[in-house]
């Protein structure tokens, strides 16, 4: 907690019958596993709610016969509103993978085998003296929980950081973790079985209980992080590039933000994606006067160019003053810092169609701005 903090007491929120009844499950279901238990004499108390549990985006037909983007109702979903809580406490900073590294570690491989946490966040125990502080209340009691759950600020670092430690000598090396999903690999299949019973024994060691309906042992392919990771490399997964393609023209700035998010997740793949999309960000700008830059990383193998990343970048106001040249010399500033993991220690080489960039090989002509 931040210092000097009080304790922060809320009231229980009304919920209709059927919610009620959503809540009861769950609680009698986490009662039951052990993972609550009652208590009345806590200070810090957070309220429960009830959220729509949704599927991802698809298309429909509404009333009219129009086709339409939306996310189907699946069921209702009973959570903590920990909103309050987390505003208090000190922030526990533990990086999180970057998910294009973790993507280009795990691909390439023959051999694949897919592990799955079952309920990840309940298997880390929580201080005892910590426990009070998630205490929740609803009509049926107030209960406090015994194991770490969703809604904490601290949560996710805190769950990487458990999945780290325990594989911390096998990451990068036979497989990859991020949260509760595991990626294990191999040149051959005898060196994926290998690398297999190696990590289910840790599992062992640990008490890490995993979720066997969604494990997959053995494969060629399998979806990591929304992309689809062989030998070949990463490619996109199909079923996405299909429902993106089906989705309507958007009609509000709710529909454009959506529809760039999804096609945004794929923009390593999209060349000059910033620029393509450049419209649709100009329907949410309040000065639509922006424009973009890309670049390209590329390797020459046998002799032919083959792309490796796409990027690009919407200039900002200030960015927009720049003058021909200095922008030119911010792309490829912006090129080698967003590559920069690629191209530490190689030898690299730069190719621009502005010829007056030579001018800057000279810092001491250099202005200040652009040094």
């Amino acid at each position: 907690m931040k210092e000097e903090t009080k304790p922060i007491r809320q009231p229980q929120k009304r919920l209709n019958p059927h919610l009620q009844e959503v809540v009861r499950t769950k609680v009698l279901k986490l009662l039951q596993a052990g993972i609550i238990y009652p208590i009345s004499d806590s200070p810090w108390v957070s309220p429960t709610q009830v959220v729509p549990k949704k599927s991802g985006i698809t298309v429909v037909q509404n009333e009219k016969g129009k086709e339409i983007a939306t996310r189907l109702t699946l069921g209702w979903r009973g959570c903590i509103d920990y909103r309050k809580l987390n505003v208090v406490t000190r922030k526990y900073h533990f990086p999180l993978p970057f998910i294009d590294q973790v993507l280009e570690r795990v691909s390439g491989h023959p051999f694949y085998c897919f592990l799955d946490g079952y309920s990840g966040y309940f298997q880390i125990e929580i201080d005892v003296e910590d426990q009070e502080m998630t205490t929740f209340t609803c009509s049926f009691g107030t209960y406090a929980y015994r194991r770490m759950p969703f809604g904490l600020c601290n949560a996710p670092a805190t769950f990487q950081r458990c999945m780290l430690s325990i594989f911390n000598d096998m990451v990068e090396r036979i497989m990859d973790v991020f949260m509760d999903d595991i990626t294990i690999y191999g040149g051959t299949f005898e060196e994926c079985l290998v690398n297999l019973e190696a990590v289910l024994k840790r599992c062992i060691e640990k008490d890490l209980v995993l979720n066997w309906e969604k494990c997959h042992f053995m494969v060629r392919q399998g979806i990591v992080l929304g992309h689809i990771i062989s030998e070949k490399g990463i490619e996109v997964d199909k079923a996405k590039v299909e429902l993106i393609a089906k989705l309507p023209s958007p009609t509000t700035i709710k529909g454009v933000r959506q529809f760039l998010g999804h096609a945004g997740f794929y923009r390593r793949f999209i060349q000059d994606f910033s620029k393509l999309s450049r419209p649709l960000c100009e329907l949410l700008a309040k000065d639509a006067n922006d424009f973009a830059i890309g670049a390209i990383l590329g390797q020459r193998e046998d002799g032919k160019p083959y792309v490796i990343y796409y990027a690009s970048k919407t200039l900002n106001e200030a960015q927009r003053n720049y003058t021909t040249t200095e922008k030119e010399l911010f792309v490829v500033v912006f090129a080698l810092d967003k590559f920069r993991a690629y191209l530490v220690g190689s030898f690299i080489i730069v190719f621009t169609d502005h010829s007056a960039l030579k001018v800057f090989i000279d810092k001491a002509r250099c202005k200040s701005k652009v040094d």
